[in-house]
């Protein structure tokens, strides 16, 4: 699996540089170069394409965050590991840098990088649904962008379909809800994850489309596990930009009233990041939503600019944290500490609290500490059909039980 890596090492330290390349090389990885500015490592990639790069931020010459900046212009997107001897801080701005701009921060070492670390990657590459990571990808033109017609059919006929992720409560363990989340089966390129086709949706204007075949999808779920006895809120991606259609409100209560799922069961989320072209539009529209009945989440709280504003001017019932401030924050006192204010904060606002990208029993149990009141993440369970998260439910409670199973 490791042999797909091409792995450059960039330390303006020559002898730091050979030891990292030799710590991956004993970790599994087999083709592992070597660069000692950023300028050589430049004029590698343009004759050589590498998945993974190891670099330091503080050198002369051309920095690291320099060094990020001129990698993306060459429309290359290796995965990227930080090592330093700069402060989390610095690692940190500079990991949201690198993403803004394409790129992936898959780890963070403080120097000197040891033996352990190199094998904790290697650990996470070989399963990368589990880590978080993308499969690599070379310095290649993007994927196609899918037509008009090809993702309406797909939408229509169901290969396009809602995936579930549980959402755990962290006082009792138990799974709670569940977020429906977009999944192409598709005939030519197989099993693709909603980066691979949400920009094209975006383009071709089928936001609604998808949204309402994410809603069907998520009623659909919803009635056959009442059926079974279990009662598991839904909630499903609402494009913040949708709302600008005044008749959006009364369109989703129609067809939730259709299916005799109760509202409050059912919640939207809405991007932090996004908003309608109408700032009017975007307060009518939420409030029509709660007026309804419906749940109404802040999604990916803390990603965008606009947090507190927003947060305060519009009646959420849920507040979900970006996985930017979970991941790793038990081990990170600055994540930790903008993760316990965003926690209060939403306990005092009287909000339902969602850590999202919980990858770590450390971070759990660090949630659980800080009275955060649900979970979502790969350590609890990745996304998966419904059929599937019914098998997730086999412990949980019945209330719609009416005879025993």
């Amino acid at each position: 699996m490791l042999s797909v890596y091409k792995v450059l090492v960039l330390d303006d330290h020559a002898f730091q540089c050979a030891q990292m390349r030799g710590l991956f090389l004993e970790a599994g990885f087999d083709h592992v170069d070597m660069a000692n500015s950023a300028q050589e490592a430049l004029e590698k990639f343009r004759t050589h394409s590498y998945q993974l790069v190891l670099m330091d931020l503080n050198m002369p010459g051309m920095d690291g965050v320099q060094f990020i900046h001129e990698l993306a212009r060459l429309q290359c997107n290796p995965m990227l590991a930080i090592t330093t001897a700069c402060s989390r801080r610095i690692m940190n701005s500079v990991s949201l840098m690198a993403k803004e701009k394409g790129l992936s921060v898959i780890a963070a070492y403080t120097k000197p990088v040891t033996r352990e670390h190199a094998l904790a990657l290697a650990k996470r590459l070989r399963n990368p649904q589990q880590g978080g990571v993308a499969s690599p990808t070379l310095c290649a033109p993007p994927a196609p962008l899918f037509d008009r017609r090809t993702l309406e059919k797909a939408l229509a006929g169901g290969q396009i379909q809602a995936w579930f992720q549980p959402k755990k409560a962290l006082a009792t363990g138990n799974i709670v809800g569940a977020e429906a989340l977009a999944r192409w089966h598709h005939q030519e390129f197989g099993f693709m994850l909603p980066a691979s086709f949400l920009g094209a949706v975006r383009h071709h204007g089928l936001d609604h489309a998808l949204l309402i075949r994410m809603l069907d999808d998520a009623l659909t779920a919803y009635i056959g596990w009442r059926d079974q006895g279990f009662r598991m809120p839904v909630s499903v991606n609402l494009p913040t930009r949708l709302l600008d259609e005044p008749d959006l409100p009364d369109q989703l209560y129609n067809l939730v009233a259709d299916r005799g799922v109760p509202f409050e069961d059912v919640t939207f989320e809405l991007l932090e990041d996004e908003t309608t072209s109408i700032p009017g539009h975007y307060y009518m529209g939420a409030s029509r939503l709660r007026l309804k009945g419906f749940g109404l989440a802040q999604d990916d709280f803390g990603k965008g600019y606009n947090s507190m504003y927003t947060l305060i001017s519009t009646p959420f019932t849920e507040l979900k944290i970006d996985r930017a401030f979970v991941n790793g924050a038990a081990q990170d006192h600055v994540r930790a500490a903008a993760l316990l204010s965003s926690v209060q904060l939403g306990r005092q606002l009287g909000l339902q609290v969602t850590a999202e990208g919980v990858e770590s029993t450390k971070d759990l149990e660090f949630l659980r500490e800080i009275g955060c009141d649900f979970a979502q993440g790969f350590l609890i369970s990745a996304a998966v059909n419904a059929h599937d998260f019914t098998d997730l439910l086999a412990d949980e409670p019945r209330p719609y039980a009416t005879h025993p199973l």
